[in-house]
């Protein structure tokens, strides 16, 4: 698709600039991607949580924590209400913390929470990783902790490799939260690149269940009605053409499964 549209048009000599604000994508294209491993109505389902948003938090500091500390700040979260914690972007697998050992302390920490408080929890661990061989091993191993949800960079990490994760995760029962590291560097310039609301309906097709959507008034830039555009595209069966929410065709998404949007950023 990206290869078609914006391969090599935007290094042309003749451009001083170029911005692709929006596509349709046709319905018999739509068919061709089976979209998000589950969807918002399962992940609900998966839950039980219904009739509210879900309320989450990213552990900080970001870096310096050693896995067991990790672990505890989770518990504490999670213990204090929220729904789900999550991994900064950055979290990975660093000499003070490595994955396995993260992974470990989180499901003790979501365990224990869960066996206090009689709700389901959950804790988004970031299985981006250099090659798409050593993603599916972290997959698996969230998998076999049984932990319900792991997390992808999805620019960072490319699309194929988010599609060939996503599929892993409707396989094997695992919700998909997708952070869209590296963003602004694709969409933030007004006169080129590609704006944001493309980018999300790359991601629908490609997969997954939650996507990082800013809030409009947390630490990001993003304006309201432009930002409630592109909400609509990620989750809603179909949106109709409306210009003063830059939705500029009117999109039918087939029954996909809608993505839940995620307030990031801070509120």
């Amino acid at each position: 698709l990206f290869t078609s549209i914006v391969g090599n048009v935007f290094g042309f000599k003749a451009l001083r600039a170029l911005r692709l604000e929006d596509l349709r994508i046709p319905p018999a294209y739509v068919k061709t991607f089976e979209g998000p491993p589950h969807g918002i109505q399962v992940e609900r389902d998966k839950l039980n949580k219904y009739g509210r948003g879900l309320l989450g938090c990213t552990i900080k500091p970001k870096l310096g924590l050693s896995a067991k500390n990790y672990g505890r700040a989770v518990y504490e979260c999670l213990r204090g209400g929220l729904d789900f914690t999550k991994d900064d972007e950055n979290v990975n697998s660093q000499p003070f913390m490595r994955w396995r050992d993260r992974f470990l302390f989180v499901a003790e920490a979501i365990y224990k929470a869960q066996a206090e408080t009689g709700e389901i929890k959950g804790h988004y661990l970031n299985a981006t990783a250099g090659t798409c061989e050593e993603m599916l091993k972290r997959a698996q191993c969230a998998k076999d902790l049984g932990v319900p949800i792991i997390m992808h960079d999805y620019l960072t990490g490319g699309f194929t490799a988010n599609t060939s994760l996503s599929h892993y995760c409707r396989d094997n029962g695992l919700l998909l939260h997708i952070h869209r590291a590296m963003h602004a560097v694709i969409d933030r310039q007004r006169n080129h690149g590609i704006h944001f609301r493309v980018l999300a309906k790359a991601l629908r097709m490609s997969g997954g269940d939650h996507l990082h959507s800013g809030t409009v008034v947390g630490k990001l830039e993003g304006e309201r009605e432009v930002t409630l555009g592109f909400v609509d595209l990620m989750r809603d069966d179909y949106v109709e053409k409306d210009r003063s929410r830059g939705i500029y065709f009117t999109q039918d998404w087939c029954s996909m499964a809608g993505v839940m949007p995620v307030a990031s950023g801070g509120i």
